[in-house]
């Protein structure tokens, strides 16, 4: 790498009473192949001892350290908004207290987001790992189902498509180049079914400029004192078919329209931000078209028929199905939404 091509590397960590977990991560930074150029700290009003260890080992540590203390919670959406600004560096990685990073990190993914020139963000994968950073249970990616297919809709460049199905971006997992904040930060106080990485990654996939590393890169550590963790969603109530044309439609709109509301929020957020053409925004528009008729359908069935059909030919039904279901969900939902 050429002095020119050297960026300066900081390291965006929120703190918030991570005294049992703190060392292990901090220790990963310092082993790093690839040392940071600062490590910016944001602690979150920590009573249990936190702040005094954050000044030890920044006072060894091998690289500059800044630590700020919130004078009053702001919670991790907006501690994480807080500790980004205050980073300096062409590149931010963003860290969480209680993970464990490989030696290979930093290393890996600056080389990767210097290769890539149009990507403005990227996140690689980690091991899921229990308290005592063990047991490798499986990739974060399963869990989060970021499979071959959605990996290969992400390179075709439906990244919008994939994040709308659910967040796959964690953050402690995620390098951003420092202009690219402009458009993230303020983050929304509230995101629909997202926090603040699935903003970043929402925000990234609208202009097509977030990519992914396939390397477990890290451990990420699970336990119950962890203010964000993956959870498992528990399964829906199963509707049998006799159901679908027995229960009031009130019901079966329910759903529709939680989904609707949460698009349209999520399109308002965007927009203030992104220019309309930007590429996954028309992904985003068509998602909220198809989920907007459907939650507004007329009480007459028979002024149902075409508005469906069409959504059908368009090929929605398919397209917005969970990637879970059976081959014949979509037609279900179609006779659904014709007869309920």
């Amino acid at each position: 790498m050429t002095i020119k091509d050297r960026q300066t590397i900081s390291v965006a960590l929120c703190t918030y009473n991570g005294a049992a977990y703190l060392p292990a991560q901090w220790q990963s930074l310092v082993d790093q192949t690839r040392l940071p150029d600062e490590v910016i700290v944001s602690d979150d009003c920590s009573t249990d001892g936190t702040i005094d260890l954050l000044h030890q080992l920044a006072a060894e540590a091998p690289f500059p350290v800044r630590i700020s203390i919130n004078p009053k919670q702001l919670g991790f959406n907006k501690n994480f908004e807080k500790v980004l600004s205050l980073c300096s560096g062409d590149l931010i990685f963003i860290c969480d207290q209680d993970d464990y990073w490989f030696p290979e990190k930093i290393g890996t993914m600056e080389a990767y987001i210097n290769q890539h020139p149009d990507a403005q963000l990227a996140f690689c994968d980690a091991w899921v790992t229990d308290e005592d950073l063990k047991e490798r249970q499986q990739r974060f990616w399963n869990w989060v189902r970021f499979d071959t297919e959605a990996q290969t809709r992400w390179s075709e460049g439906e990244m919008m498509e994939v994040m709308l199905d659910g967040n796959r971006v964690m953050g402690c997992a995620t390098v951003i180049r420092r202009p690219f904040l402009e458009k993230v930060l303020p983050i929304p106080s509230e995101i629909p079914g997202y926090i603040y990485d699935g903003w970043i990654g929402l925000m990234g996939a609208a202009y097509n400029a977030i990519q992914f590393i396939d390397q477990p890169l890290q451990l990420y550590r699970t336990h119950v004192r962890q203010q964000v963790g993956i959870r498992q969603s528990k399964p829906g109530k199963r509707i049998r078919l006799r159901d679908r044309f027995l229960r009031q439609r009130e019901l079966k709109l329910a759903p529709l329209q939680k989904k609707q509301s949460q698009l349209a929020t999520i399109n308002r957020l965007l927009t203030e931000r992104v220019a309309p053409d930007a590429p996954g925004m028309e992904l985003l528009r068509r998602r909220l078209s198809h989920f907007t008729m459907r939650s507004s359908l007329p009480t007459n069935r028979f002024n149902r028929v075409h508005p469906v059909l069409r959504s059908l030919r368009q090929g929605n039904y398919n397209r917005y199905a969970d990637a879970a279901a059976n081959w014949y969900a979509p037609y279900l939902a179609v006779l659904g939404d014709i007869l309920e």
